[in-house]
């Protein structure tokens, strides 16, 4: 308990919500869709990854630690990259998601995709106590969102059920380039989740959107839907859910060399639970992100636009 002085009375505040939130990064991809890692490939000038603009926004926003989810393939890239331009600035931790981070049974030498996003959660459970944030690495989430998800992690009791997402609108999360991979949100009147479903294909056709129903079939989807960008507020408590799922999860999929475990899938255990709850924070973020190189152009052209605006400077790290 941290007692502070003011005005010669005694303020108690609890330490379980005075610690700085952790942000951890999901940077294990292939890039297959982008033909490469495009969580390391530069979109500016100065050399800068997308996920620099999420560093420099969340350090801005009050985070005290990064975790990244990386691969061991590309480590020492990786880490030239990063470790610099955050020393000094930022706690650096590093965590692998690799394809044997499973139990023996269930390794399987022909699969060549990480275990996806859910499986890449359960692997920082021994290096995040404290309220954290989880993102993609190929995502530009925006200043304003960090600062929103900040401060609701601050006000929240690490020992709580209580958590958080950034949601955004679908048509504002699509490529003009392919289809993309979107969690569709149920939301109550009172802005609580009730329902995140992973659409694991959903594209634009003949000028309408559309999504991959249980039976393949493609049909219309309101282009103003909810959508998860894998923007989550948590506490740790999160872990308690998830790991017998993904062992269920491994026992159906053993045969399926390309099925991955989302974090949609854990987000809907806490929520069945009936004990968590998932507040979806209002904001008018901009998003946008890479999922095909043809993205690429259009992302240099948004980022170049914000430093020019002076929402960024012309070098994040000087």
């Amino acid at each position: 308990m941290l007692i502070i002085e003011f005005n010669s009375q005694q303020i108690r505040i609890s330490n379980r919500m005075c610690k700085k939130p952790t942000l951890v990064i999901l940077a294990a991809g292939m890039g297959s869709r982008y033909g490469g890692l495009k969580q390391m490939d530069s979109f500016t000038p100065e050399g800068d990854t997308i996920i620099d603009f999420s560093l420099y926004d969340a350090i801005q926003a009050g985070f005290g630690k990064v975790v990244f989810i990386i691969r061991k393939s590309f480590e020492k890239e990786f880490k030239e990259i990063f470790n610099k331009k955050l020393q000094g600035k930022i706690e650096v931790e590093y965590i692998f998601q690799e394809l044997d981070n499973v139990p023996e049974k269930y390794k399987n030498k022909e699969r060549v995709k990480p275990w996806g996003t859910g499986h890449a959660l359960l692997m920082t459970k021994d290096v995040v106590k404290e309220n954290f944030a989880i993102i993609n690495a190929d995502d530009f989430y925006s200043k304003q969102a960090f600062d929103v998800i900040a401060e609701q992690l601050r006000n929240t009791d690490k020992n709580s059920y209580d958590f958080s997402m950034v949601a955004y609108s679908l048509k504002n999360t699509v490529s003009e380039n392919g289809y993309v991979s979107r969690g569709e949100c149920t939301v109550d009147d009172n802005n609580f989740l009730t329902d995140v479903t992973e659409r694991t294909r959903i594209e634009k056709i003949d000028g309408i959107l559309k999504s991959e129903n249980e039976k393949e079939e493609m049909i219309p989807i309101n282009e103003n839907t909810t959508v998860s960008m894998n923007f989550w507020g948590f506490t740790p408590k999160c872990f308690e859910f998830g790991g017998e799922l993904f062992l269920e999860f491994l026992e159906s999929n053993k045969e399926n060399l390309k099925a991955e475990f989302y974090l949609p899938l854990i987000v809907n255990k806490m929520l069945q639970s009936k004990k968590a709850s998932v507040k979806v924070l209002e904001s008018d973020a901009k998003w946008f992100g890479v999922t095909y190189s043809d993205d690429k152009l259009k992302a240099q052209k948004e980022i170049n636009k914000l430093k020019i605006n002076g929402v960024y400077p012309t070098k994040l790290w000087d």
